[in-house]
């Protein structure tokens, strides 16, 4: 089943509330994140004062169900530009309905218009829905896994 009169479109400040929620649900299947309101916020806030990040949300008659967002950066690799996904989350009702698929393409036509040429993203190894959700849309695994720290400002 799909859903055709979803709206996909960039998000707006007045969106955050909602697509702080949306990121509750995201953290809470993931074992790295936790949510945290406030720092949700405030990095959704930094994203859509940056013209290098992307937020779209997914819209059905007025009511948010879905967003995701994507970051600029360079890559050595390509040479070029590649886009980090950072988030990609649909309400639990509303999925299997090609509401997430949406998202990402329209945050692929986004990065394609920027002459990007690469989309990247982390997923939980044990959120085994998602993982098949992106190997059905073409996703690929890659040999590399993620590694991270914290400067001695956030420790």
């Amino acid at each position: 089943m799909t859903d055709t009169h979803i709206e996909v479109r960039p998000a707006v400040p007045g969106d955050i509330a909602v697509l702080t929620t949306l990121l509750e649900l995201l953290f809470a299947v993931e074992e790295d994140f936790h949510a945290d309101a406030a720092r949700q916020r405030r990095g959704l806030e930094l994203m859509m004062n940056n013209p290098a990040c992307c937020i779209l949300v997914a819209e059905d008659e007025g009511e948010v169900i879905g967003m995701c967002s994507g970051q600029v950066t360079v890559s050595t690799a390509e040479g070029g530009l590649a886009l980090l996904v950072e988030d990609v989350v649909v309400k639990s009702n509303r999925q299997c309905r090609g509401v997430g698929s949406r998202l990402l393409r329209a945050l692929s036509n986004w990065a394609m218009e920027r002459g990007i040429s690469r989309l990247q993203l982390l997923a939980d190894r044990n959120n085994k829905k998602a993982l098949g959700f992106y190997q059905k849309l073409g996703w690929q695994s890659t040999s590399l896994i993620a590694l991270r720290t914290y400067t001695e400002a956030f420790r």
